[in-house]
């Protein structure tokens, strides 16, 4: 059993604990008849209570695609948890009505199977499920939002370290009145950008800021002279892409934007969203989740 499945059964554990006891409290059914004979009672509706938590966890993983995962966020997580509740409430409120009926409905009628019993019984539980999800939604925001505030401070770490080491390692323009150009990449100081037509930009790597694609053409941001300046090509974000293939410091971030890394001020992240604050024209250029990481693996491993 992994950790995550261990986290699971735990959650719904402590979950149908609660449920069992507040529907006992809220609404007696004549479970007490004698102390080890209602530790039972409580000990099996436990059991079955999880059961049918981990039943609904399988119908929205398989059926509705939606797998217990972390990756995707917060947000993720708590549309999650509605759909378990949706789908989890009346399963486990049938449940504790078809027990009463077959294993409690000799000590009075108030126990058979009925609409009332199951209405009553699903009203409790609903409470219950309300109740709980704000005790998980509030924990879970906690714990993702510590772990996000966390990778965030490691991200910009390894971000300003590679950018330290390049500027170390290469020296400036101004020093040498060479370009500057990546460790890695000694041939890459000078890009040409060519479109599908005979324009093309000719600059430094050092300079260039990001790409933003506009239909059929892309904006290009860079350095002229100190001040933030910008291009049109007509051409494809992925045939730009293309292009700079050999860049290592060049990402997707985005559909719609590439951007160069060297030039990324601050990596922002906030309930499971992440955008880039460039340098200079200070830009706060989004990052989708399907790029997300992409990008960390490139900070951390450029």
């Amino acid at each position: 059993m992994n950790k995550r499945t261990f986290e699971l059964i735990k959650i719904r554990s402590i979950s149908s604990a609660f449920t069992m006891l507040t529907i006992v409290i809220f609404k007696p059914f004549q479970i007490v008849a004698g102390l080890l004979s209602s530790f039972m009672h409580l000990l099996v509706l436990w059991v079955l209570g999880v059961v049918v938590c981990l039943v609904s966890d399988g119908i929205i993983s398989l059926i509705f695609r939606k797998p217990m995962t972390y990756e995707r966020g917060v947000n993720y997580i708590i549309r999650r948890n509605l759909w378990f509740q949706f789908i989890n409430t009346p399963l486990v409120s049938l449940m504790i009505c078809t027990y009463r009926h077959f294993l409690l409905g000799g000590r009075e009628m108030n126990n058979h199977l009925s609409w009332d019993n199951f209405i009553e019984t699903l009203l409790v539980n609903a409470f219950c499920s309300f109740s709980i999800g704000l005790y998980w939604r509030f924990k879970f925001r906690s714990r993702f939002l510590a772990a996000e505030l966390m990778e965030t401070r490691i991200l910009n770490a390894h971000l300003q370290s590679m950018q330290q080491e390049q500027e170390v390692a290469v020296p400036s323009a101004d020093a040498t009145s060479e370009p500057a150009v990546a460790p890695v990449q000694p041939t890459a100081s000078t890009i040409t950008l060519t479109g599908s037509t005979n324009d093309s930009l000719t600059l430094q790597m050092s300079d260039l800021l990001y790409i933003e694609a506009m239909g059929n053409y892309v904006k290009i941001f860079h350095l002229r002279d100190g001040a933030v300046r910008s291009d049109m090509l007509r051409a494809t974000s992925r045939q730009i892409e293309d292009e700079l293939n050999s860049c290592p410091m060049v990402v997707r971030c985005h559909r719609a934007f590439l951007v160069n890394l060297g030039q990324v001020e601050q990596i922002e992240s906030k309930a499971g969203t992440m955008q880039l604050l460039m340098k200079h024209s200070h830009e706060s250029i989004p990052v989708s989740r399907s790029n997300m990481a992409d990008v960390k693996r490139a900070v951390k491993c450029v």
